[in-house]
């Protein structure tokens, strides 16, 4: 395995008040502070905003001192492996998703399984980032996977809106006939009629967001993966993993209800449901903060549903997770303050604006929390939303693999340059992953 340059590090900042000799002895103990440095990626600004928060939680006890060290988000991780190298890394921080094991298994994060106790209530169990059994961070936020759809054009056609319960959830093959309903040429022919012109589409009925890290969640619906559930060895190369990429495909290749995605540009909301260009679309949770609520306002009818699926009925979800580095000499108090931060009350503007969902258990099955998140402008309406992202996050969601899985940033950028073929049809997925499988478990094993 290809070696990636991280050292076990070692940091100690203390910062002790000193009183002066005529003090108690309790006095002097009870003034001395433990300074903990954490790192965030962000403009000098957003640091000064979370150095805001780390204010309050410095008033609201006298043990701990945090201080933020801000640092863009282009040279985040260069940063960590020169003050890893430097064995000078702050005492936690917030890293992205896929670099978390590639960290935990050089030895540079802390095992944080005594941060929550017996009558905590936790992080949801597909939050916490496990390296041999073990967590070693948490996200900070929840975020899954959806289907968001146009109520005006499911109106218009007389269809019924998609189940907002995963009880009901659509087949993949019920999917694919209301998209063909949806699909209009110039001649407002839809993809069931004999005059239908696939040369002329002007409304699409769906798009399936084909983000490289977003189509795992097919090949876990239609009873595979990308890996393996131990996190092991590949197995995307398996006929349900390969079918499943070849429906998505298919849908523009085969059936015309979709528009041809290269899946290389994190905007496909705003290409789809916003553009007015697609009925309906998958992607995150985020996407009702960072532009479906605006939209909203501007007129745009947008309702929130539960992914159709093949086998099985799955969504995965992600979020950026705070970690404690594995050489502080402070590590309980690191825990401390990462935990406290990580309260939702912390984080309520992006939580109630939709951008972030709450991670603690309680949020998703306490109802008074749950209206507290829910009914507020920003969002859908609370029966739909509670059941379609509420309910669906806690009953049915599943890790995106980068929570159990190392080297994934290799693995998916190779992969999407792979399936370039497919949603042009040059290769099927089959074809496409059998012919490059040896160079994706390369890439999942390092060695790239």
């Amino acid at each position: 395995m290809k070696k990636r340059g991280f050292l076990t590090v070692l940091l100690c900042i203390l910062i002790a008040v000193v009183l002066p000799a005529s003090g108690t002895k309790e006095a002097a103990d009870a003034s001395a502070k433990v300074d903990i440095t954490y790192s965030f990626w962000g403009t000098p600004d957003e640091g000064a905003a979370v150095q805001k928060v780390a204010d309050r939680f410095n008033a609201s006890q006298q043990r701990i001192e945090v201080q933020i060290m801000a640092i863009p988000h282009d040279t985040y991780v260069t940063k960590l492996n020169t003050l890893a190298t430097a064995k000078n890394l702050p005492d936690c921080g917030i890293m992205s998703e896929a670099g978390v094991l590639q960290f935990a298994e050089s030895g540079l994060l802390y095992d944080i399984s005594s941060m929550y106790g017996a009558g905590d209530s936790k992080p949801l169990d597909s939050l916490a980032f496990r390296y041999q059994g073990k967590p070693v961070a948490y996200s900070a936020a929840n975020e899954i996977l959806l289907l968001y759809y146009n109520k005006a054009m499911f109106d218009k056609a007389g269809v019924p809106y998609p189940p907002v319960d995963a009880k009901n959830a659509w087949t993949w093959d019920e999917f694919v006939q209301v998209a063909k309903r949806l699909t209009l040429d110039a001649n407002g022919n839809n993809a069931n009629s004999s005059a239908f012109n696939p040369n002329a589409i002007v409304q699409y009925g769906a798009m399936v967001e084909n983000l490289t890290w977003q189509l795992e969640v097919w090949c876990l619906s239609n009873g595979s993966g990308f890996y393996s559930e131990d996190g092991s060895k590949v197995i995307i190369n398996e006929t349900a993993a390969t079918d499943a990429l070849q429906r998505i495909a298919d849908l523009h290749l085969v059936h015309h209800v979709a528009p041809l995605s290269s899946g290389l540009t994190d905007d496909g909301v705003q290409r789809s449901l916003i553009a007015g260009t697609c009925a309906m679309t998958t992607n995150g949770a985020w996407n009702v903060g960072t532009s479906l609520a605006s939209a909203r306002s501007e007129g745009l009818d947008y309702g929130v549903a539960v992914l159709p699926y093949m086998k099985e009925k799955v969504t995965i979800c992600t979020g950026g997770p705070n970690v404690v580095f594995s050489q502080t000499k402070h590590p309980k108090e690191a825990m401390e303050w990462v935990k406290w931060y990580m309260q939702e009350e912390n984080s309520w503007d992006l939580i109630e604006s939709g951008i972030w969902m709450p991670i603690l258990d309680k949020w998703y099955t306490d109802e008074a929390l749950t209206r507290k998140w829910v009914e507020n402008p920003n969002f859908p309406p609370y029966d739909d939303y509670k059941k379609a992202v509420v309910d669906y996050a806690r009953e049915y969601s599943r890790s995106t693999s980068w929570y159990y899985v190392n080297n994934t940033n290799d693995f998916n950028t190779l992969l999407g340059s792979i399936l370039g073929e497919v949603w042009t049809g040059k290769k099927t997925a089959k074809d496409a992953i059998g012919q490059n499988y040896a160079q994706l478990v390369s890439a999942f094993k390092g060695d790239l």
